[in-house]
């Protein structure tokens, strides 16, 4: 795969509280730093993407008394994950990590600030409806592709990567740049959807 001028790489979610030693660390999390700084530096056009939850938002287990991190309950959306408390605004957690280069960064998306409902996708909240404006931006931009590494594979980068493709939009993933929380097989399916919604799965860029 080669970038042309017309290509956007979304870094998602590269967030202290994502790598070792964060709040909800994924695993060798802190690993696609420098693979995310390489290829930064090849893009014409770099977006970031930043969880930022309020204190006491409604996809903590914190905020369900009894229930485990990780289960799930329902929310008027849908099926909704019970993580740990992360990311939380103003945060060291909710900051992004130190050794990520974010000097050529166009844009800024924060998502998951409105309490009451999670967001995963770049592209819209949890409940599929409500946009981030992510897709009228590239639009206007005339970018007609998405190249997105970051955290995790398995959610934020799939959800992202499923609803680029929903909108029109050519897709990739670098998976050397990606790394999953696999939560019982998560990974195998989120790559199985990915492969089947016409998501390049790709290891290198030329």
């Amino acid at each position: 795969m080669k970038i042309g001028p017309d290509d956007l790489l979304l870094i998602i979610d590269v967030q202290n509280d994502f790598c070792p030693g964060g709040a909800l660390a994924v695993a060798d999390g802190d690993a696609v730093v420098p693979v995310v700084n390489q290829l930064a530096a090849r893009f014409d056009h770099v977006v970031l993407t930043q969880d930022w939850h309020p204190a006491g938002h409604n996809s903590f287990a914190s905020s369900h008394p009894g229930a485990a991190a990780f289960s799930s309950v329902t929310m008027p959306y849908g099926p909704q994950t019970l993580w740990p408390d992360h990311c939380i605004q103003g945060t060291v957690g909710a900051a992004f990590h130190p050794d990520l280069v974010t000097d050529r960064a166009e844009l800024v998306i924060r998502k998951g600030f409105r309490a009451a409902i999670d967001s995963y996708s770049a592209f819209f909240e949890n409940d599929r409806i409500t946009p981030t404006g992510l897709a009228g931006y590239l639009r206007e931009r005339s970018l007609r592709r998405v190249v997105m590494a970051g955290l995790a594979t398995d959610f934020c980068v799939q959800y992202s990567a499923l609803d680029a493709r929903r909108l029109g939009f050519e897709t990739a993933v670098v998976l050397p740049g990606c790394r999953a929380i696999d939560l019982g097989g998560s990974l195998a399916a989120a790559t199985a959807a990915m492969r089947e919604a016409g998501v390049a799965l790709v290891e290198e860029i030329a």
